[in-house]
C-alpha cells in the first residue's frame, strides 16, 4: 500500500475548513481541470456520515468513476472517506483538523493500492503517488485560499 500525508496551515476557524473539505459543490469547483463531478449519491451540499458520493472524472486520460463512503465523522475534527467502487484495489482518505488558536492545521492522509499485484505496486510508487499528491496539494491550497478569504 502506498501512502502520503499533507499538512496545511490555514488562517481560518476549524469549522470553516472542515465544512469546505466536505462540500461537494466546492469540490467540483476545485477539480475543474479533471472535469470531476458528482453523479450519484450525495451530489450537492455537505456530505455526512454514512453517505456516499460517486465521482466521475478524467484522470490520466481515462474517464473513471469512483464511489466513496464517509465511514468516520467527528465534526469538526475528522472524517474519513473510503472507496467502495472504483479503479483502485483500495483507497482511504483521512481528513483531520486541529484548532491552533484561531488557525487550523489540516492534515490529509491518503492510503491507496492499485490492482494488478506487483505491477500495480510499481505503478503506485513510480507514478501514481506523485500524481495523487500533486492533485491533493492543489486542492488543499484552494481550501486554504477559500477559507482564508471567507474569514478575512
Amino acid at each position: 500500500m502506498a501512502a502520503f500525508r499533507i499538512e496545511t496551515t490555514i488562517a481560518a476557524p476549524i469549522e470553516v475548513c472542515f465544512d469546505l473539505a466536505r462540500d461537494i459543490d466546492f469540490h467540483v469547483r476545485t477539480m475543474e481541470a479533471t472535469g470531476e463531478h458528482a453523479v450519484a449519491g450525495r451530489t450537492s451540499g455537505l456530505i455526512e456520515t454514512g453517505e456516499t458520493v460517486t465521482w466521475e472524472a478524467r484522470h490520466l486520460g481515462v474517464r473513471q468513476r469512483l464511489t466513496a463512503k464517509i465511514t468516520a465523522f467527528d465534526r469538526p475534527y475528522h472524517f474519513r472517506d473510503e472507496m467502495t467502487a472504483g479503479a483502485f484495489r483500495s483507497l482511504v482518505h483521512d481528513h483531520r483538523f486541529e484548532d491552533r488558536g484561531g488557525r487550523t492545521l489540516m492534515i490529509d492522509t491518503l492510503e491507496f493500492r492499485s490492482p494488478f499485484g506487483l505491477l500495480g505496486w510499481i505503478v503506485d510508487r513510480l507514478y501514481l503517488k506523485r500524481y495523487l499528491r500533486r492533485l491533493l496539494e492543489h486542492r488543499c491550497r484552494l481550501i486554504r485560499d477559500e477559507a482564508e478569504a471567507r474569514t478575512a
